[in-house]
């Protein structure tokens, strides 16, 4: 090779370490940049061709190591919407082509980026910091499933979410087993029972059993409070659904005598004269010994209430298979354990925020939270072979292969990955390459040197 191929070796390392630099000088500079992924510096060595046994080390060449695997140090945030990949993959995501109407016009080629930083802005979309826009997979709130499998850019709207009529009601309590009721005397037996001469129309008759206005008095008496709960009309129109139990028999009377209980709901808190203020659920709650239930009720219905004037459709209660018992009790009354319905009226979307299972839920003003999306995430077989663009995404090559979905890590909710880049080790690596630098400059020095000595001897 000689002294002047020594020369053009020196500029070949002098170009090499300054490749080095400019990555060790970008990746100090997005050390604090989310999601960043350094690039380290490859030198390659070029053999020329030669005897083998006069083999020359050559020259060198550089290129760039992706680290896009190499993940970045996950820390809490206090933003919902951020949110961080645990394990491989990127989140899908568009940049606009245009804007029009203010409004994002996308051109439908994906990119891909770690940066998780999204958050509303005030067309509905999840924007990250660097201007890229989430894509994911809508979820139909009927039925909390996704509605298909192709990511699309996600947009939530202020529209209302629609009333939810109440159809089932869950129901958990025990009865005491001796209930304290106005009209409750100890030394009497059966005074802690309902009784039908008190009242002038039958509140126990199988399915039809009603108590009237000017017999509530006596019925309040007699009966203990079994809870409440809102429920709705198909409007969202609320109305309060008040229960009463009605102790109607008792073991202790003797034989032939079983304990039995039935249940009410408030039709009417004005009902007066002949008007139905209460109505009996048409069903007989018998208790065995032990408490339980004998035989098992595991759910009634109620058929089309009206109550206080509101028309409600049929409401399943679901006790189940042991929801309810009769145990001692010292308070003597019904102790709820349980008492929820499914309805709910229209709300109007407040906030959302991004769960540990990847869902976008969304808060609304009625006091629901509904899953409005599935976040996806993408992998690649050739994670390292993705084209950079701006703003820490990247595009799909044919070395990197097509996005591959339902393979990818974990989504972490209220979180950002930060950068892969350490700055005490590129400090290293900016040493090392300024000494190499100036060792290059040396050999070119030295070959100088050897060079005009030769020319002096030609002299």
């Amino acid at each position: 090779m000689g002294i002047f191929g020594a020369l053009t070796t020196s500029v070949a390392g002098l170009r090499a370490q300054s490749y080095a630099l400019e990555n060790i000088s970008g990746n100090i500079a997005n050390s604090q940049t989310t999601a960043f992924k350094r690039i380290d510096t490859s030198f390659i060595d070029l053999i020329p061709q030669t005897g083998v046994t006069n083999q020359l080390a050559g020259s060198v060449a550089t290129a760039s190591r992706e680290t896009n695997t190499v993940s970045g140090d996950i820390q809490n945030a206090s933003v919902a919407t951020y949110m961080a990949i645990s394990g491989d993959g990127f989140f899908v995501v568009q940049k606009p082509a245009n804007v029009a109407d203010n409004t994002p016009v996308f051109n439908g080629v994906d990119n891909y980026t770690r940066r998780g930083d999204f958050t509303l802005d005030k067309n509905g979309y999840l924007v990250n910091g660097a201007g890229y826009y989430l894509e994911g997979i809508p979820i139909d709130p009927t039925t909390g499933n996704p509605t298909g499998s192709n990511p699309q850019v996600l947009k939530f709207g202020s529209d209302f979410l629609p009333a939810q009529p109440t159809t089932t009601v869950s129901y958990r309590a025990n009865l005491a087993s001796y209930p304290l009721t106005s009209k409750h005397d100890k030394s009497v037996p059966g005074s802690e029972l309902l009784t039908v001469a008190d009242f002038t129309v039958d509140p126990t008759v199988a399915g039809a059993g009603t108590v009237i206005g000017s017999d509530s008095q006596n019925f309040i008496a007699e009966s203990i409070a079994g809870g409440a709960t809102t429920a709705y009309d198909i409007s969202g129109s609320p109305v309060s659904l008040q229960f009463r139990w009605a102790k109607t028999d008792s073991a202790t009377l003797g034989a032939g005598h079983t304990d039995t209980w039935n249940l009410f709901y408030q039709v009417d808190p004005n009902a007066t004269g002949t008007d139905v203020a209460w109505q009996n659920v048409g069903t007989n709650f018998t208790f065995a010994a032990n408490g339980q239930m004998s035989p098992a009720v595991a759910s009634v219905t109620l058929s089309s209430p009206t109550v206080n004037g509101i028309a409600l459709g049929n409401i399943t209660m679901n006790f189940g298979a042991s929801g309810l018992t009769q145990f001692a009790d010292t308070n003597g009354n019904a102790q709820v354990n349980d008492v929820h319905q499914d309805g709910f009226p229209a709300g109007s979307l407040q906030t959302v925020a991004v769960g540990d299972d990847g869902r976008v839920v969304g808060s609304y003003s009625n006091g629901r939270n509904i899953d409005l999306a599935q976040i996806v995430i993408a992998t690649f077989n050739g994670a390292n072979f993705l084209k950079r663009v701006d703003g820490g995404a990247f595009e799909m090559t044919d070395q990197s292969g097509p996005a591959i979905f339902g393979k990818g890590g974990t989504i972490k909710g209220s979180s950002l990955e930060g950068s892969n880049s350490d700055i005490a080790d590129e400090f290293t690596k900016l040493i090392v390459t300024q000494q190499a630098y100036s060792a290059n400059t040396k050999v070119i020095t030295t070959a100088n040197q050897m060079a005009q000595d030769l020319l002096n001897v030609l002299r």
